[in-house]
């Protein structure tokens, strides 16, 4: 039983090796990426009338700030439409037809389309409005997005090139210094918004569309066969069908759209679900597909990583779990503990990746501040990630397993910097049995450090301190925000 637990550490430690190398190859491409030249700037009257879509759902915080920015846009009044595509239950409906009808009133094309049944969730608000939209292009953004007057004139010249199907730009952060976990999660989206989308992009690899801050061809759309609601992830899957049809993404690193972080553990737990969740059933939709294409080996290889990526929290999780098991039996292995110690070599990649994508998008000069600031973060990102690791896991499992659930929208609260909105919201989440495990796992891994203290083999120390910190401090936290 000992060597079955001892290959299973080892099964998905190789695993997670194997994920940091073509981490690494995403940064070899980024390294040598071209620097892309902006198409010519269309004339005034060739600009073409773009459609956006604003999905909101129980958004009363900031669906009015949404909308006062988007109208605001520096593109020709009679080329741009508005789509409020609302499925609120709440009061959000009637602030939104209020800012509408407020628009309307100075020649804005804006209308809210709302539906009372969230068939498709947003896949399906999505697709309600295709129907009545009047532009060749869609740009989309989420409730807490607050892209630059100038995204339209930014993005829209792309299309120039008729293999466009889908323009992305860079999520930025409006409150990244509200608290810590603001801060690490900008930290962990800055690595995918830099060096996996352009690294992608420049080695010809699959890349995605976010789901908001981007813009479609409607063509695209339509070949691709359109929004499905089967899936968490919709923009992922949507991106993979319309690249098998040979559209093109173009990802714009230096066009920025801020949007707010979630300050709340449950709201960022609710966002990984999704995410974690979303990404294992378009694996489990998309492999096949992906394997019977003639796509060439490298970008299948990048494709399957890019799918399968959230299953690390399951290999994570396994190589705690079973790192318990075997603390007690180390010297009966016969294995030589520094073994172990190759789990170091996938940190020096994880390493690598996230302080050049960061430092990158430091103000320049740099400081000293700055570079030690970002080498005290790195252990704390891995913390949080590992004490999230169960929670993920199970998004990863039900996903795989086709086991179906709701949207869970990630609540925004109007937070630009550290300013927050005061919320009349007395309602508190019920215990979940995930809560509960998560707290019994921080016992377990305490009680690991115990037993290394009196085994005196702290092969594992370090590795169970960081788990026992993290998820501590994700069960601490998340019932602080019921």
């Amino acid at each position: 039983m000992i060597y079955i637990l001892f290959g299973l550490y080892v099964f998905f430690l190789v695993l997670i090796l194997l994920y940091n190398f073509l981490q690494l190859n995403l940064l070899f491409h980024y390294l040598g990426k071209k620097k892309v030249t902006p198409p010519q700037p269309l004339a005034e009257d060739a600009l073409p009338l773009v459609t956006i879509q604003l999905p909101l759902f129980n958004e009363p915080y900031v669906a009015e700030r949404l909308i006062d920015n988007i109208v605001a846009m520096d593109y020709p009044r009679d080329r741009f439409e508005v789509q409020v595509l609302d499925d609120s239950t709440d009061n959000t409906t009637e602030l939104c037809e209020q800012k509408a009808a407020f628009y309307r009133a100075q020649g804005i094309d804006i209308r809210v389309i709302h539906r009372t049944d969230r068939t498709g969730f947003k896949a399906g608000a999505l697709s309600e409005g295709l129907l009545h939209a009047k532009g060749a292009f869609i740009a989309i953004f989420d409730a807490d997005f607050l892209p630059n007057k100038q995204f339209l004139r930014n993005t829209v010249p792309y299309f120039q090139d008729e293999r466009v199907g889908v323009v992305q730009t860079r999520w930025t952060h409006l409150n990244d210094d509200y608290s810590l976990f603001t801060k690490l999660q900008a930290l962990q989206l800055n690595v995918h918004f830099t060096i996996e989308q352009m690294g992608r992009k420049a080695g010809h690899h699959f890349l995605q569309f976010n789901g908001t801050a981007g813009i479609w061809r409607k063509q695209a759309i339509d070949d691709a066969g359109g929004w499905k609601a089967d899936t968490l992830t919709e923009d992922l899957d949507l991106s993979y069908r319309a690249q098998l049809k040979h559209w093109e993404i173009i990802y714009l690193e230096d066009v920025e759209a801020p949007a707010e972080l979630p300050v709340e553990m449950n709201g960022i737990k609710s966002q990984q679900f999704r995410w974690m969740k979303g990404g294992a059933e378009n694996a489990r939709r998309l492999t096949p597909v992906i394997l019977r294409s003639d796509l060439d080996l490298a970008t299948k290889m990048h494709a399957l990583a890019h799918l399968f990526n959230s299953s690390i929290f399951v290999a994570v999780l396994m190589i705690a779990v079973t790192s318990v098991a075997l603390l007690p039996f180390l010297d009966d292995l016969g294995v030589d503990t520094r073994f172990l110690g190759l789990s170091l070599l996938g940190l020096v990649g994880v390493a690598t990746v996230y302080f050049y994508a960061n430092i990158n998008l430091l103000p320049r000069p740099l400081s000293w501040k700055q570079v030690l600031a970002l080498i005290v973060y790195f252990p704390l990102l891995l913390t949080m990630s590992m004490g999230l690791s169960f929670h993920n896991s199970v998004a990863v499992i039900e996903g795989y397993l086709g086991i179906k659930s709701s949207f869970v929208r990630t609540p925004k609260y109007n937070i630009v910097g550290r300013i927050r909105q005061r919320m009349d919201n007395t309602q508190k989440n019920p215990i979940s049995n995930t809560l509960i495990l998560e707290g019994l796992l921080t016992l377990i891994f305490c009680a690991a450090l115990l037993l290394s203290v009196h085994l005196k083999d702290y092969s594992f120390f370090i590795f169970h301190l960081m788990l026992a910190l993290g998820f501590g401090s994700v069960f601490i936290v998340s019932w602080r925000d019921r």
